[in-house]
């Protein structure tokens, strides 16, 4: 029983750190499957599987899996054999087959009748199992498959953040019909409008013509309207009508004052302040399954430390009791150890159920990763240079010689454009790049010397212009192994050595 009450202690914690509901089943076993469910590997797992059927589009028949896009030098997309990929999207429907499975035993058949995510979810698995199975059955011949349209829904309804975004946009689906309503009664209005102003006669001149096409009839003037009002190809629209009268141009601003400046900025706001509202509810409800989550582990860790009839508020939660339930946490290791300091910080005072609370503020708080220390160097110089070194304006005079960089090669390209590749001659270039790299490599190795290696390896900035300079070193010395030194008409002998390399 103790152990069964710090297990759910620690999934109920884990259950407001994650912002997730706490109603699920709460038995041992049911615990272990929880917790092995919504680890890092099997969500991980989970997210290459959704991953995997997305990407199958890529290489399903029809593809357009070529080297190059131009129609005229594609070749032909290599066509996977019948039941290859299929065999590829029948391991992912049984493992979204598995995932609904423990998600429905999880949540228990009350919630699994109300989460419409999850009735969703099962239909969308059999509408696509019936469809492979007649994709195998037809040889993989059948005009549509239906799955295919189907597949973004994995992706939907396994990340909140989707959800969120698409009943967001649910709601705002009313406001939004309202200023459509308005802004189709507007191009249709100025759409009419149009058509009698811009009427095209049957002796008009064929100059005359030419300019008033947009308003030949009703699809092509609210085609043309639509246009102005949604795109920036206004010129297309109105200066064919403009020359032919310059007192057309008041229609076009009346229509763009009202359209563009009124209607649209109306629906903009309507968007934003939806989405504003709706964020607000968002963390509100983010909000109250924290301290649900934190409340429910609050009483499951008071009631097993006072006496029977005695209720948890008066009770409290020993530090001792909470220490071990906090090590079973899957948290950040930083997070932990400040919510250890706090719970240090009462001295074994059980905790009340608002200090309880109070706890998981650290989580929100941001982390400040601690650098490693720097070298003690006994020397004066040996100081001084570490200083220099590791100022942040040497790491500005190591972007100003990378924009240096830059530059040069841009000045090359542009001196060299009117020039064949076997024409150029990049002597200069090449001793540029060497000592560029040369550069690139000094500051890599100072700043190992100032900051030591692991505090060298703790910026990512610095990993990255490590890992670069290493493989611009790494490809220089192999030009250089094979090309030699760097001297007049350099370049145009590597490009003769390459070739016969090549042949």
């Amino acid at each position: 029983d103790q152990e069964l009450c710090i297990d759910q202690a620690v999934v109920f914690i884990e259950d407001a750190i994650k912002y997730r509901s706490i109603y699920h089943r709460m038995d041992a076993g049911s615990l272990w499957l929880y917790r092995w469910y919504y680890s890092n590997v099997c969500q991980r797992v989970l997210g290459f599987i959704i991953f995997l059927i997305l990407i199958l589009a890529f290489v399903e028949v029809p593809s357009s899996f070529t080297k190059t896009a131009d129609v005229r030098y594609r070749s032909q997309p290599w066509q996977p054999p019948c039941g290859l990929t299929e065999t590829i999207e029948a391991f992912c429907l049984l493992a979204f087959l598995v995932d609904l499975s423990v998600k429905g035993y999880l949540v228990g058949q009350a919630q699994l009748q109300q989460n419409l995510w999850l009735l969703a979810y099962f239909m969308v698995l059999v509408v696509s199992v019936v469809d492979w199975i007649v994709s195998l059955s037809l040889a993989c011949e059948e005009p549509l498959r239906m799955r295919r349209l189907l597949r973004p829904f994995f992706l939907l309804q396994n990340s909140s953040m989707m959800k969120k975004t698409l009943k967001c946009i649910r709601w705002s689906l009313p406001e939004m019909a309202s200023v459509g309503l308005l802004l189709a009664i507007h191009l249709c209005l100025f759409t009419i409008i149009g058509m009698l102003l811009f009427t095209i006669g049957e002796k008009d001149e064929a100059q005359d013509q030419e300019r008033l096409a947009y308003f030949r009839n009703l699809p092509e003037a609210l085609t043309s309207l639509l246009v102005l009002l949604t795109t920036s190809n206004n010129p297309d629209v109105m200066i064919p009508a403009y020359t032919q009268n310059r007192a057309f141009a008041l229609f076009f601003i009346v229509f763009t004052l009202i359209g563009s400046l009124f209607l649209m900025n109306l629906l903009t706001a309507i968007i934003y302040n939806q989405f504003r509202g709706y964020l607000m509810k968002s963390l509100q409800t983010s909000l109250f399954r924290r301290r649900l989550g934190a409340r429910a582990a609050y009483e499951v860790l008071a009631s097993r430390a006072g006496p029977a009839g005695t209720t948890p508020e008066l009770v409290g939660v020993n530090p001792e009791t909470f220490l071990p339930v906090l090590q079973k946490t899957q948290l950040n290791k930083t997070h932990k150890q400040a919510i250890m300091q706090k719970v240090q910080s009462y001295e074994g005072r059980p905790m009340l159920a608002d200090e309880f609370q109070k706890l998981f503020d650290e989580v929100d708080k941001g982390l400040a990763k601690e650098r490693p220390l720097k070298p003690q160097y006994q020397s004066p110089f040996l100081q001084t240079a570490q200083f220099i070194f590791s100022h942040h304006y040497f790491d500005y005079l190591g972007n100003l010689v990378a924009l240096g960089n830059l530059l040069s090669i841009c000045v090359f390209l542009v001196l060299d454009s009117d020039l064949l590749p076997g024409e150029r001659d990049d002597f200069v270039l090449g001793i540029l790049d060497y000592i560029f790299i040369l550069y690139y490599l000094l500051e890599l190795l100072f700043k190992v010397f100032a900051l030591g290696l692991p505090g060298y390896l703790s910026y990512h900035s610095n990993v990255f212009d490590g890992l670069l300079t290493i493989i611009l070193l790494v490809s220089e010395i192999c030009t250089l192994a094979v090309y030699r030194l760097p001297h007049s008409g350099w370049y145009v002998i590597a490009e003769n050595l390459g070739t016969q390399l090549g042949q």
